[in-house]
């Protein structure tokens, strides 16, 4: 995995975190969503990381007019052999870029949904499955942009991790303004691994050791959570499920066959971010604050 991150953080530069949680959650066979203006790399990521991993990848911009057919595919009628020939959409794809993902209607976003969470399509009666590895990368514009809706709690909860890019260092924005932003076509990049080899990697992912005393932590995080006074709600079990795989995965990337509460902290805040909801209006700090305060106060095992 050390030259497929070397490769991405050729390509985005100064962003070294954000491209190893977006390796974490391929590994824990999660999607990831980027919440970020336009403009700061969101599809150079997703396009580098496809190319990288040695993935088919589509791009799908959602706009209100997006309908669930555009994306999943449709039946059509084959008059040379008198039935209906199924037509894939572009979520047949390895790896699939949202674009936008909050400008589209409701329809359109719960049968993403369902791709995501089952990874299977529904069309006629008819289940197919899609490829494997499947992993999504979807885009949010922030809330205040023109015609833009917040999504709703349970299509958030599908995402394992939310990152945001933001905006460059200094050194990273004069590096883009002195090779134009061409310093590593993403066309050009060369396939570091392939489909095999990423899924057997997820297999080792699986693997990494978690000891009771980390899974103990754990708990007292989930715990933390649901008795905050200034949260609506808590870490789910599948969230906890959720925070368990991708710390197998973060441990990994470390080079090692055991996962430790720095990895959990690691990865924690983008786990944790969009599945808490506030109870109220966001204090100073907002859930970052919070949830920085909660890895501060739980004790370590």
């Amino acid at each position: 995995m050390g030259r497929a991150l070397a490769q991405l953080d050729g390509v985005i530069l100064g962003k070294s975190t954000q491209v190893r949680l977006a390796m974490a959650c391929v590994l824990a066979r999660g999607h990831l969503l980027i919440e970020d203006q336009p403009g700061v790399g969101k599809t150079t990521l997703a396009q580098a990381l496809a190319r990288t991993l040695g993935l088919g990848f589509r791009r799908v911009q959602f706009t209100s007019d997006l309908l669930p057919a555009d994306l999943l595919g449709v039946s059509i009628w084959d008059a040379a052999s008198g039935s209906f020939r199924f037509q894939p959409g572009p979520v047949f794809s390895q790896v699939l870029l949202a674009d936008e993902i909050n400008r589209a209607t409701p329809r359109t976003q719960s049968a993403l949904l369902e791709a995501m969470e089952e990874r299977q399509v529904s069309e006629g009666g008819v289940s197919r499955a899609l490829p494997d590895p499947f992993f999504v990368i979807a885009t949010q514009n922030p809330g205040a942009f023109v015609g833009t809706s917040p999504l709703p709690e349970a299509q958030l909860d599908r995402f394992l991790l939310t990152v945001t890019l933001g905006y460059p260092d200094v050194q990273a924005e004069r590096a883009l303004l002195e090779t134009g932003g061409r310093s590593q076509s993403v066309r050009e990049l060369p396939a570091v691994l392939d489909p095999a080899t990423l899924l057997a990697a997820q297999a080792e992912v699986d693997r990494v050791y978690a000891a009771g005393p980390l899974l103990d932590y754990l708990q007292l995080l989930a715990r933390a959570t649901r008795e905050h006074p200034a949260l609506g709600a808590g870490l789910s079990p599948r969230a906890l499920l959720a925070l368990l795989a991708v710390t197998r995965a973060w441990a990994y990337l470390e080079g090692r066959d055991a996962a430790l509460p720095e990895d959990v902290q690691a990865v924690f805040p983008s786990l944790a971010g969009h599945r808490l909801p506030l109870r109220g209006a966001p204090g100073t700090g907002g859930i970052g604050a919070i949830v920085a305060g909660l890895l501060r106060d739980t004790p370590l095992p």
